[in-house]
């Protein structure tokens, strides 16, 4: 997932405005976390470890949230797992621990991951309250 980190970091840098510039830190005020990031359903957890068990992972693996560049929307959620990078951030849900890079927390932050296992639907779904729009397939959004 390295190398697909650098592509991404490319394309959330494009994405996201200057934050150097001092006039707009001073004239937008930072949001204030209420609670965390990511908030997994409990059929989300149990398909999470029920992926860990089947797939023999080690332990030193944690589940990554991220977004990257691409879908019909603009932007797409990634969903796996991956060692912990000194810069990402920990967070816990459902006892479990998610790692977060800092960067795609202004497109997360929020955010309800759910496992529906019935007829019609099967599969990650993702909630996302900073989504401004997102495909019909529920992958892709934009902001």
């Amino acid at each position: 997932m390295a190398m697909a980190n650098e592509n991404l970091d490319d394309v959330i840098s494009s994405l996201i405005d200057d934050f150097d510039d001092e006039e707009s830190q001073a004239a937008e005020p930072k949001k204030e976390r209420v609670a965390d990031p990511v908030i997994l359903t409990p059929r989300a957890a149990k398909q999470i470890g029920r992926i860990r068990n089947e797939e023999k992972l080690d332990d030193n693996l944690y589940l990554r949230v991220a977004v990257e560049g691409g879908g019909c929307s603009g932007l797409s959620y990634k969903l796996g797992f991956d060692i912990r990078t000194d810069e990402d951030q920990l967070f816990k849900s459902q006892n479990l621990e998610i790692i977060i890079d800092p960067k795609h927390l202004i497109y997360l932050d929020g955010i309800q991951i759910d496992y529906p296992d019935g007829l019609d639907a099967r599969g990650f779904t993702f909630d996302n309250p900073n989504a401004s729009e997102s495909c019909g397939c529920g992958s892709s959004f934009a902001v």
